[in-house]
């Protein structure tokens, strides 16, 4: 039987079927809005804008390529790049550390970049910085909680998978308390707060999107790179240092990486939680634990799965919107206790 032959046609019919798919949620997500809009008249709007620019006119509204251009292609963007941050660092995570639980939100991390971004936006330090102020200082809780959490989790020069999970969450749980005494101590700022924790993608702009996206391809790419390591680290510590891997030093840098992915993604649309827990489990399952697949098949469905959830979550109950965060919450807690039981079944 050509097993590797078999799981090559899979990978690639995985990923043909995501992009296929991914497509026509991106065409879905342009065309539905509570704009006024008809779906025809959107994709007038959007064929004209491509070809004319957002001066454009035609059978459509004369502010549809504009609002095209300004409001939903940068969300449907952020989106994409948002959700293939959060799988992939959650990929990442749970590789290193051989435990299907890990994930940025799980882990703390989240909520370490969570309290960089609300110290940014009550005491607006480094404010000559203007807009970058929010990722940097995202980026800085996120290192700090993660660092908190792989020296905890390590002992005697050994990182403990067992023990990675509840690091995770006992610092998670500090950095929220002392996010909610700021909470407390704020008037002015205080729904500004409260929304980005809900996590959302209502405020997306290029800007934001040309930010995002260049640190999370560099996370990706330095994540492909180590990704053959990831696969040794698989077979365990002993095994892996005896085929010249440096497991610490592997695990060290894959957390960097994936916190630095997390921090961008989180900086601009808040607290998304376990997308980085779903998507590279459901991924394992269809392509297998080879990381060189399963990152960019994390990737793809990440991004697809955001997207999906924040089209949901802007016209399920248009005009009004729901934070995105609840729509992936309420998919990712009953996921969880889906693990947990089978890990506690195994």
């Amino acid at each position: 039987m050509n097993l590797g032959g078999d799981r090559r046609t899979t990978y690639r019919l995985a990923m043909t079927a995501l992009v296929v798919v991914l497509v026509a949620v991106v065409i879905a997500a342009i065309i539905t809005g509570a704009a006024g809009m008809s779906p025809g008249q959107s994709l007038r709007a959007l064929f004209a804008l491509l070809r004319r620019g957002a001066g454009a006119t035609g059978d459509f509204p004369a502010w549809a390529p504009r609002l095209l251009l300004d409001l939903r292609l940068p969300r449907i963007a952020l989106a994409i790049v948002t959700g293939a941050a959060l799988s992939t660092a959650g990929a990442s995570f749970q590789g290193t550390f051989r435990n299907p639980l890990a994930e940025p939100y799980l882990l703390g991390v989240s909520a370490g970049a969570a309290l960089g971004a609300t110290v940014a936006i009550v005491w607006k330090p480094l404010g000559s910085l203007g807009i970058y102020t929010l990722p940097i200082l995202a980026f800085v809780g996120a290192m700090i909680a993660a660092f908190l959490v792989y020296r905890l989790a390590t002992f005697g020069g050994r990182t403990q998978s067992a023990s990675l999970l509840l690091s995770g969450v006992a610092v998670g749980s500090t950095l929220t308390a002392i996010l909610s005494f700021l909470m407390v101590t704020t008037e002015r700022d205080l729904h500004t707060v409260v929304v980005w924790l809900m996590g959302g993608l209502t405020s997306a702009t290029w800007t934001k999107v040309y930010i995002t996206l260049p640190v999370v391809a560099v996370g990706f790419i330095y994540m492909m790179f180590l990704a053959k390591r990831m696969n040794l680290l698989l077979m365990g510590e002993e095994r892996a240092r005896e085929l010249g891997v440096d497991s610490q030093r592997t695990r060290r840098n894959l957390m960097i990486a994936a916190s630095l992915v997390t921090a961008a993604a989180v900086a601009f649309t808040g607290l998304i939680g376990f997308v980085g827990l779903m998507v590279p489990h459901i991924m394992r399952l269809i392509v297998g634990p080879d990381h060189r697949r399963l990152l960019p098949a994390s990737a793809l469905f990440g991004a697809l799965l955001l997207l999906l959830a924040d089209t949901v979550a802007r016209t399920v109950l248009a005009p009004a919107e729901i934070p995105v965060g609840i729509i992936t919450a309420a998919a990712g807690g009953p996921f969880f206790l889906y693990l947990l039981r089978r890990r506690g079944g195994a």
